[in-house]
């Protein structure tokens, strides 16, 4: 199995003489020509001694192909050779990125030998990843939700049967035990049926002689997954009719087996059948009947068998599932300091200028020292708390980094803890800032607290709970966002200026003296505050430039029309819930449903299933 990758996440499965894969036999011309394919199986017909079925079982030393000693490097390394000349042909160009899948049980000869198969097939240096580590990614890939620390366990059922448990780190997947066995597969089974349609004769079990009937059962064993019955043509007598029941019989024993790997990997790990977050089935046997009955029986887990078994694995190492991976830990896009400073220093100097002019101007009003009362901006006082809580927001990444300074702790040891750290961090001292403004307006003016705290923590509510399901999901590290925590907590800096001075102008349209000859003027004031309110409410609901241009008239008219000491409210929790929104967007644009990059024409890299398992 080969697939091709580009680097914006789309990638296809490459196909071979019309098949979506490329068998591994070779056939050796008497000139010394290492023929694959469909052209492998063509020429064996004429003479089938130098057919090779399975060149890549013999990991040293030559292959003897009529009494011809040939190197066995030389065979395996045929087949990638073609997977190299198709994606340079599929891809118009060299693939600098190349990645073999290889199982989790091979150690380092046999680890160095694939490499120098790769590199005499003309295969650019590979990088080699195991199996079940692909498999795990993959999955991570399309959705599964997999929280670090979690178990897993993956049953590679091909040829052979490989089942590993996998434990997600915070940086990526760690094996923890991985037990294997050549014939507990899709082999094994085939050579059963092969001796149950020709009255006990077995077919030999190195790949050789009997080619033909072996071919002839694996194609009837394939197509009985969908059908009763099948007429299976054997070379030199009748053709014989093979049905399900038959193929039960040949698969039960392999099945069984099958689960008894997976509950000695699980015992192996150190692990209880509870302690798994699932059961994975992939391989090109991977829908052998009964194998999802058995391991239930065996372990009391139901697996799942994964979309495309036969592709998953070399699907993750292509990193192609898609756009963000969901690996524990990702790349984050440097951001600048002059820009970080800037986000956090513009709402941060926002709500100060605001609560500032808010206590300043209010108006009091004392009747005879008995009847005393506050003309206070309510709206300047949210909008305030809001600024104040984006600007903590937009510092989590370094409140964070100085908490695990200071407390270092197993849980801010990972960049997730650490930001999980600071966004809670961050809430907590802003909610504490709006607090302080309500409790220091009250003593300022001698009022009781109570409205004092609801319009300054109220208006905040919604955008904390944006605020604690990002540190859930850093916490869990289930997804980095693209460009990093850092661009995501940044506040929009644009939308925060335009409100906050609209804000301004509102709240001196409605407390400056209004002298007969400055009266239009202050009015005037009032409206442009009202027009630059609404902008800012715009700017933060929507990015599309477009869609702005759209709405920023009719939202910018209303808002001017309607300034008044009793509209300033409605306007500063409008643009609370406006920020709110803006929230919401980014956690489900960024995070939840990211969305898909376009293809470019850019270099693509190959992934290729190697020997072992299906993949």
């Amino acid at each position: 199995m080969a697939v091709l990758a580009w680097v914006d996440g789309s990638a296809s499965a490459l196909s071979f003489d019309g098949l979506p894969y490329l068998p591994s036999a070779v056939y050796v011309s008497p000139d010394g020509e290492v023929r694959t394919g469909q052209r492998a199986w063509q020429t064996a017909v004429e003479q089938p001694g130098r057919f090779i079925p399975s060149p890549r079982r013999a990991v040293d030393g030559d292959v003897t192909v009529d009494s011809t000693a040939v190197e066995g490097l030389a065979l395996a390394a045929a087949p990638l050779r073609t997977v190299a000349a198709e994606a340079e042909r599929v891809a118009g160009g060299p693939v600098r990125d190349v990645r073999l899948v290889v199982p989790a049980g091979w150690g380092p000869r046999r680890r160095t030998w694939m490499r120098r198969a790769a590199h005499r097939a003309g295969l650019a240096q590979p990088r080699l990843v195991e199996a079940p580590v692909a498999v795990a990614e993959h999955l991570l890939a399309t959705g599964l939700q997999l929280p670090v620390g979690a178990f897993i366990v993956v049953c590679d059922v091909g040829a052979g049967a490989e089942v590993t448990v996998l434990r997600r780190g915070p940086a990526g997947f760690e094996v923890l035990s991985t037990l294997a066995d050549p014939a507990a597969g899709g082999t094994a089974v085939d050579l059963a049926l092969t001796a149950a349609l020709t009255g006990g004769r077995d077919a030999p079990g190195d790949g050789r002689g009997d080619w033909e009937a072996a071919e002839s059962v694996r194609a009837a064993k394939e197509t009985l997954g969908a059908r009763p019955a099948v007429t299976v043509p054997l070379p030199g007598r009748a053709p014989v009719i093979a049905n399900s029941a038959m193929l039960v019989e040949a698969a039960l024993p392999v099945v069984r087996r099958v689960a008894e790997l997976v509950g000695e990997s699980i015992a192996a790990a150190e692990l209880a059948a509870s302690d798994l977050a699932g059961i994975y089935c992939v391989g090109g046997s991977a829908h052998l009947p009964h194998l999802e009955t058995v391991v239930t029986e065996q372990t009391g887990v139901t697996p799942t068998v994964v979309p495309e078994p036969q592709l998953v694995a070399a699907r993750g190492a292509a990193d192609a599932g898609a756009p963000n991976v969901g690996t524990a830990t990702a790349v984050e896009g440097p951001v600048p300091p002059v820009r970080r400073a800037v986000a956090i220093a513009v709402p941060g100097f926002a709500s100060l200028a605001l609560i500032w002019q808010c206590l300043l101007t209010a108006e009091e009003h004392n009747v005879m020292n008995v009847y005393r009362s506050v003309r206070l901006n309510w709206g300047e006082l949210a909008m305030a708390a809001v600024f104040a809580l984006m600007a903590c927001l937009a510092a989590g990444t370094v409140l964070g980094s100085l908490i695990a300074a200071r407390n270092p702790t197993p849980s801010t040891r990972t960049e997730g803890g650490k930001v999980s750290i600071g966004i809670l961090a961050a809430v907590s001292l802003s909610a504490a800032i709006a607090g302080l403004y309500a409790v220091v307006a009250s003593q300022y003016f001698g009022l009781p607290v109570s409205p004092f705290l609801r319009w300054a923590l109220w208006p905040i509510t919604p955008i904390v709970v944006m605020a604690v399901a990002m540190a859930v999901v850093a916490a869990r590290q289930w997804r980095t966002p693209h460009g990093g925590w850092s661009a995501l907590l940044a506040a929009p800096t644009g939308s925060i200026v335009t409100a906050g001075l609209g804000m301004g102008l509102i709240q001196y349209s409605l407390t400056a003296d209004r002298w007969p000859d400055q009266v239009l003027w202050i009015d005037i004031a009032g409206r442009i505050g009202g027009l630059l309110l609404g902008i800012g409410l715009v700017m933060a609901l929507v990015a599309p430039l477009m869609f702005r241009l759209i709405l920023c008239a009719p939202v910018a008219v209303i808002s001017a029309a309607i300034v008044s000491e009793q509209a300033a409210g409605i306007l500063g929790v409008s643009y609370a819930v406006a920020v709110a929104m803006w929230w919401a967007a980014r956690l489900w644009t960024r995070i939840v449903r990211p969305a898909t990059a376009g293809p470019t024409a850019t270099a693509p890299a190959a992934h290729a299933g190697t020997p072992g398992g299906g993949t």
